[in-house]
Order: structure tokens, then sequence, then C-alpha cells
């Protein structure tokens, strides 16, 4: 039982690791980013990645050996969803990742990043879908604690 609640934190403590993240950069993010806001957005951006992995790994741990099984969880249409949305987050973060880590000629140099208009606005629109989609996985979250889709 205390397994179960300890993987149950961990599983919740990632994914507000993940919002939070995500929240940083697209707070953080601007037009013209200083070189101290893109080494912060970098470093938030390696935290998602290790946060995102902490929920995988918990999360079918849970699934396999701490909670009510496979065969119920993968049979419910409501976590079908979650984890869809859980891919999805992973798919539009790889824009903004990669624009992040190319960041890093400039910024090791001690500069800040040239970021094109264009660019600024592919990234904010990920970034806010971002978010969009992580709280449409809270409400699958909340749906299936009350049995929904079963």
């Amino acid at each position: 039982m205390i397994n179960s609640a300890l993987f149950a934190f961990l599983h919740f403590l990632a994914v507000f690791g993940i919002f939070a993240t995500v929240f940083f950069e697209w707070q953080t993010m601007s037009r013209t980013p200083t070189l101290a806001e893109a080494l912060r957005i970098q470093v938030c951006d390696r935290g998602f990645g290790i946060f995102a992995a902490v929920v995988l790994v918990v999360g079918f741990l849970r699934v396999f050996y701490f909670e009510k099984g496979h065969a119920f969880y993968f049979s419910n249409p409501v976590f079908q969803a979650k984890l869809t949305l859980f891919v999805l987050v992973g798919l539009l973060s790889i824009y903004p990742t990669v624009r992040f880590i190319k960041w890093g000629a400039q910024t090791k140099q001690g500069l800040a990043p040239a970021v094109s208009a264009a660019e600024y606005t592919r990234i904010m629109l990920m970034l806010r879908a971002e978010l969009v989609l992580l709280l449409g996985m809270a409400l699958c979250a909340s749906l299936m604690a009350r049995g929904v889709g079963l």
C-alpha cells in the first residue's frame, strides 16, 4: 500500500513538473530573449524531458504493478485518450526542444539567441497547445478517478 502511494506521489510530482516547465517556458519566451532567459528556458526544457521520462516510467509501473492492472487501464477509453494527449504533448514539444538545443551554439558563446518572428510564433503556438493538452490530461485523470469509461 505504501509503495502504491509513493509511486502515485512520484507520478503526480512529475506531472506537475511537466506543467511547470512548459508554463515557465511559455512565460519566459520573448521575441528577443536575453542570454539569461535563453539559458533558463534551456534548463527548463531539460527538466521537461526528465519529468516526461519519470511520468512514463512511473506511470507504466503503476499500471502494471501497483494499481488495477494493465487490462483495466488499456480497455478504458479515457485512459487511452490520456495517453494519446501525452503523446501529442511529446510530439508538439519536439520543435521547441530542437530550437532550444540549437540556441546552445550562441549561448555557449555568451550570446542571446536570434529568434525570427516566425520561430517565435511557432514556439509560442506549440507551448500554448502543450498547456491546453496537459489540462486535457488532467481532465481525463479526473474522469478516470470517478469511474468514467468503465
